[in-house]
């Protein structure tokens, strides 16, 4: 019983078939790089931001500022960053003691209860920080206020 020759061909043939081996390995280091970047290009934090006029959004921008973010579940963020209640409370004291000129930017999804907010700037008085500013979205089509 054999399975196979045991003498070799005279001749060689060169092989014709496509090596695939580089192209899959290739291809599987793509798919890895893809799969660890690709969690990173979306961390950004989508709110959806209340509307208002175009005069009361163009502010002039403080030299230092803190932003807080709350989205419509109620979570809160410091800079984009998730943050509990407890090392937001320690991170304003530290931000009022370095700098009590510091303005703290608000950002709040239309969803936040008012009276969420209302807490969040009692922290930030009580921390010491008294400049709070709230960020909106310019509203299209606005009307202009009285006397403008």
């Amino acid at each position: 019983m054999s399975f196979g020759r045991l003498e070799k061909p005279a001749r060689h043939e060169p092989m014709s078939d496509i090596n695939v081996t580089p192209l899959v390995d290739v291809m599987l280091v793509l798919l890895v790089i893809f799969i660890i970047t690709a969690p990173l290009m979306s961390s950004r934090l989508e709110l959806e931001l209340p509307k208002a006029e175009e005069s009361v959004t163009k502010a002039e921008e403080p030299a230092a500022f803190v932003s807080i973010s709350v989205d419509a579940k109620g979570q809160v963020f410091w800079d984009d960053k998730p943050i509990d209640a407890a090392t937001l409370k320690l991170r304003l004291e530290q931000t009022a003691r370095q700098d009590p000129e510091t303005e703290l930017q608000l950002r709040a999804d239309t969803a936040v209860p008012y009276g969420r907010m209302l807490q969040l700037i009692g922290q930030a008085q009580a921390a010491g920080l008294g400049r709070i500013g709230f960020v909106a979205d310019p509203a299209t089509g606005a009307p202009t206020a009285p006397g403008r």
